[in-house]
């Protein structure tokens, strides 16, 4: 690939505004910005990048810029006048929306017939559609609705050649076609750009009850004394829609989350709330709100240097938070840890340099015994050089090459930004 300037960027500017309109293609710091009105001015301009062998890297919000290896670009694909709501079935519970709306925007339009794509991702007033399914973004819903995998059941994208494709359907028992849409879930751009999503729906959530439960003693507490009751939550006939274990310097806590579509739940939030307390008897239970759910983008939002996000196996959650938390102390790490109950975990760092190191391979050397993962969401410059952001190689990193080799062999879409520089 090279470089914008060497193709005179006056003429590739030009060329850029011949396609989406003058007033959609600017230059900034030695980049094309180009932001297409639909899915045709895509394919153009991708058509005009595999030819003159520009590297290309779609945008939406740019919440999650950051996340991966950096990419130097000839031509930023902004998405963002991409951002209707083409299609809302509300009899079908499904809808059809462009990759450039935020996730607030579709959220507010769809509630308008009292229904919702059941996923909380990180800043949804400014992350957009296409950014949060490259990333592969979710919350604690996908603990009671699952993750973007399962709310997909279609997606038109275009390929690094320019070919427009379709994956799936806008009906929830399509079964025709491969589910390609679910490879470019969470494939950071480097497949293809995506330009539309059909979702399937759920009912809006009408009554929301939170309660927190709090280790007595803050300084005591510690995250394995949570193991024993939290299996017993998720053994119960209780359908909790959010469990997460959080921990911020020395309080400890989980929060628990129960909802539904009507009001019906609102007659047995005293019998709920119960049947809490009799599992955490031997913790302070006390009904919160919504603000416990920002937890996640807190640590974001916070100055910590270092941001992991990390899998682990829902039965490990408490044992390994525990663990994480004595080694932080002897290390002199300020540590913040979200985990849903599922398993995902997002970390927050900050120490000495060399203790950041250490922490973040001890943190990897204990997840993969049991094939859990960690990738840096947010390394310093100083750390990335000894940090690879996404871990050790995979025994699958030969088949996601071989895949990136075949829907882009020109490697034009985000080189080098995914695992094993794909």
């Amino acid at each position: 690939m090279i470089a914008v300037s060497a193709l005179a960027p006056e003429l590739l500017l030009a060329s850029m505004g011949s396609i989406v309109g003058p007033d959609h293609a600017t230059l900034r710091d030695g980049t094309v910005v180009v932001a297409p009105g639909d899915v045709d001015q895509v394919a153009e301009v991708l058509r005009f990048a595999q030819s003159n062998r520009l590297v290309v890297t779609p945008a939406g919000g740019g919440t999650k810029s950051n996340w991966g290896n950096p990419v130097a670009a000839g031509i930023q694909l902004n998405m963002r006048r991409m951002a209707r709501v083409r299609e809302h079935a509300w009899q079908d519970m499904t809808c059809t929306v462009e990759a450039g709306c935020t996730w607030a925007e579709m959220q507010t339009a769809l509630a308008n017939h009292g229904q919702m794509v059941a996923l909380d991702p990180l800043w949804p007033e400014r992350a957009t559609v296409g950014g949060i399914i490259a990333t592969n973004d979710s919350g604690a819903l996908r603990i009671q609705f699952g993750g973007l995998r399962d709310l997909i059941i279609g997606m038109t994208f275009v390929l690094a050649d320019g070919t427009i494709a379709k994956s799936g359907g806008k009906v929830v028992k399509n079964v025709a076609g491969y589910d390609l849409h679910k490879l470019l879930t969470g494939s950071f751009g480097t497949l293809g750009v995506i330009a539309e999503v059909n979702f399937r729906l759920h009912p809006v959530e009408r009554f929301v009850q939170t309660w927190s439960v709090i280790a007595r003693d803050a300084d005591a507490a510690d995250p394995a004394s949570f193991a024993g009751p939290l299996f017993a939550l998720m053994d119960s006939q209780m359908t909790p829609s959010g469990v997460q274990l959080r921990m911020f310097r020395r309080e400890c806590g989980l929060d628990i989350r129960i909802a539904a579509p009507g009001e019906y739940l609102a007659e047995c939030a005293a019998e709920y709330e119960a049947r809490v307390r009799s599992i955490f008897s031997e913790f302070a239970v006390k009904p919160s709100d919504d603000a416990a759910w920002q937890a996640r983008q807190q640590i974001f939002d916070s100055d910590y240097e270092l941001v992991l996000k990390a899998s682990v196996i829902a039965g490990e959650v408490c044992s390994v938070a525990s663990e994480l938390r004595r080694r932080a102390d002897a290390e002199g790490v300020e540590l913040a840890l979200v985990c849903q109950a599922n398993g995902l975990m997002t970390v927050g760092i900050n120490s000495r340099h060399d203790s950041a190191v250490r922490f973040v391979e001890h943190l990897r050397a204990r997840l993969a015994k049991f094939g859990g993962s960690a990738i840096a969401a947010r390394v310093p410059d100083a750390t990335r050089k000894e940090v690879d952001v996404w871990g050790p190689q995979s025994d699958a990193l030969p088949l996601m090459r071989e895949i990136k080799r075949r829907f882009d062999p020109g490697r034009v879409l985000n080189p080098g930004r995914f695992v094993g520089n794909i």
